[in-house]
């Protein structure tokens, strides 16, 4: 059996109070200037617990400027900001976007690598400031991966991965995901649940994550409906953020495939938000995939729950149907065409998300620059020539 390798952070908290938790450690710690990268509408939510901090004489720099996917242009005024500060600590609060750039400052803030010098897989060789990250969305994992991405000055969507982009800490509060628009809801987790099936479905796949990938699918596919419908249902809301979680230890080890390599043109090109472009494409990878792998793609449909079939083939074309009923019941869009990407731009994206080579090496089977192009006509759902 090959080896794997599974870096998790220090400490990992999960579950109701999360946050407060993450109050009381951090006092413990005696850091003294905490740089908070979060989002607005964190603010209320987090409001007493950093009055708390303050009152221990901690100061604080609150950066809520991220409100997309970061290019690494924003990540340099985050990082003279943080450094001007004279920050000892940052803490990421918000979706995963916030969380990449926390865990990039972090790395960055005494290190003397430049941001060019790190750029890539384990090119980030130390991490010297204390990192938490609080996610308030379910669906990068960013709070338990190794990865950070952005987009260069080409336009193209590039990682940092490196263990030291592990948080020192994690705190998962399902709480703080309860005001997140259904929209947003249902986008991230079918992202989420994407990381674990494509984790699951790779040519690296190994046992261990197999166990994490399987169950975060099950829970995804089975409660986050639920949380779409009522935001305030805190169980949906908890096992959608286990499931994410799972989502984002799979991404170490394994990493994810052919969505996302395709789903990167969408978003850098048309700015297409990440999750949805993984829901757009996801049936249609899966539909490439199945014969590479029928019995991985059936336990994926039983996960989801589907109904043993006839054959692995059968039981998988359910699943594949399952996946579309739940981005379809979750209000997401199922065709390209309801977004109005020019369907003559499919040649481009595909000469764009063969460039992804560090994903598409991990997909079962080979993706040429033709299979990219009649995937994308399939989620114009149009027929293929």
């Amino acid at each position: 059996m090959q080896s794997v390798t599974i870096i998790n952070p220090n400490k990992l908290v999960f579950g109701e109070n999360s946050f407060a938790q993450f109050i009381t450690d951090y006092t413990a710690l005696g850091l003294q200037r905490l740089y908070l990268v979060t989002i607005p509408p964190a603010a209320a939510q987090i409001a007493e617990g950093l009055h708390t901090l303050q009152q221990q004489g901690v100061a604080i720099q609150v950066n809520d400027s991220i409100a997309g996917e970061p290019s690494f242009n924003d990540f340099e005024k985050l990082l003279a900001d943080a450094r001007a500060f004279g920050a000892d600590s940052v803490v990421g609060i918000g979706g995963g976007s916030v969380l990449d750039v926390a865990k990039l400052i972090a790395a960055q803030i005494k290190n003397t690598q430049t941001t060019a010098e790190v750029i890539g897989i384990r090119n980030l060789k130390e991490r010297k400031t204390y990192l938490a990250c609080i996610p308030t969305t379910s669906g990068t994992g960013s709070e338990v991966s190794p990865n950070a991405l952005f987009i260069d000055d080409s336009g193209a969507k590039v990682g940092v991965i490196s263990p030291f982009l592990v948080p020192d800490a994690a705190y998962i509060d399902p709480a703080l995901t309860l005001s997140v628009p259904a929209s947003i809801t249902a986008s991230t987790g079918i992202d989420a649940l994407t990381h674990c099936l494509e984790a699951y479905t790779n040519n690296f796949a190994h046992p261990v994550i197999d166990l994490i990938a399987l169950e975060g699918v099950r829970l995804i596919a089975r409660y986050l409906k639920r949380a779409c419908n009522n935001g305030q249902d805190l169980e949906a809301r908890a096992q959608v953020a286990l499931g994410s979680m799972y989502g984002g230890m799979c991404l170490g080890p394994v990493n994810t495939a052919a969505v996302h390599a395709l789903s990167y043109p969408l978003g850098v090109s048309y700015h297409v938000p990440h999750g949805l472009s993984i829901a757009l494409l996801l049936p249609y990878v899966m539909e490439f995939n199945l014969p590479a792998a029928p019995e991985r793609h059936a336990q994926i449909a039983l996960a989801l729950g589907a109904a043993p079939g006839q054959s692995d083939i059968a039981t998988a074309r359910e699943g594949i149907e399952l996946i579309k009923k739940l981005i379809s019941d979750c209000g997401l869009p199922a065709s390209l065409d309801e977004l109005n990407i020019p369907f003559d731009s499919i040649d481009k994206m595909a000469e764009d998300a063969l460039k992804i080579q560090r994903l598409l090496k991990n997909n079962l089977r080979p993706v040429t620059q033709q299979d990219a192009v009649n995937i994308y006509r399939a989620a114009f759902n149009k027929v293929v020539a």
